[in-house]
């Protein structure tokens, strides 16, 4: 099948591409507005930027009227009419269901943890809490907002850094097991990180040994 993507509709792009590219983290984003209303937000459009600096990236759609998500509006620079902080949370087998939940739309008005059975914790560099609950948090500041198309990335800086303690050994590996992430597949499908293989990076000996002898 060949397939040119304009000439698709938006839907079907949408489950072409959640459903190709799989398993997808999800950011769990805690952020405030100018009013001071804490907002809770599930992103699956979430990955790593790089580490030097520590850079985080996640993408919001518009609401079905066009005008921009809350977190949006919280995330942008003060310059924008936002605070340009916020905290990403992971997704974690514990709380998935308020995850999920969490991805019903509020007014501007109201937070998501009056819904949710979930604690805020103060951060420690940027004023919107984190979830207590969640076993990794990153504390972050605007970098970038970039517009692309329908949707707006976001990518931040991570300024501060929650992890529990016995995630983490004296080398910072993080141990998968206990962290208990999840990842989001198409429709209404979650997964859980259980069935892992080990393959190191680049040729094995037995190419290289032959790629030598070739040169």
């Amino acid at each position: 099948m060949e397939l040119d993507p304009k000439s698709l509709n938006p839907s079907d792009r949408y489950k072409l591409l959640i459903g190709s590219v799989v398993p997808r983290p999800i950011a769990f984003v805690s952020s405030l507005s100018s009013a001071g209303v804490v907002n809770l937000a599930p992103f699956s459009y979430f990955n790593a930027v790089g580490h030097k600096p520590l850079a985080l990236m996640f993408s919001v759609s518009k609401k079905p009227d066009g005008s921009d998500k809350d977190t949006i509006l919280n995330v942008r620079p003060v310059s924008a009419g936002g605070l340009g902080e916020y905290v990403i949370n992971l997704a974690v087998s514990s709380y998935v269901q308020q995850v999920a939940e969490a991805a019903e739309p509020l007014p501007h008005s109201e937070s998501e943890f009056d819904y949710l059975e979930l604690t805020q914790a103060p951060s420690k560099l940027v004023a919107p809490p984190r979830v207590a609950e969640s076993p990794v948090a990153f504390e972050c500041k605007t970098i970038q907002i970039v517009p692309v198309g329908e949707f707006t990335m976001v990518i931040g800086e991570v300024v501060h850094m929650f992890i529990r303690d016995d995630l983490v050994d004296d080398r910072y590996h993080v141990d998968t097991d206990k962290l208990g992430a999840v990842g989001r597949l198409a429709g209404y499908d979650y997964c859980h990180i259980r069935d892992r293989f080990t393959i190191p990076n680049g040729f094995s000996a037995e190419k290289k040994a032959a790629l030598k002898q070739s040169q």
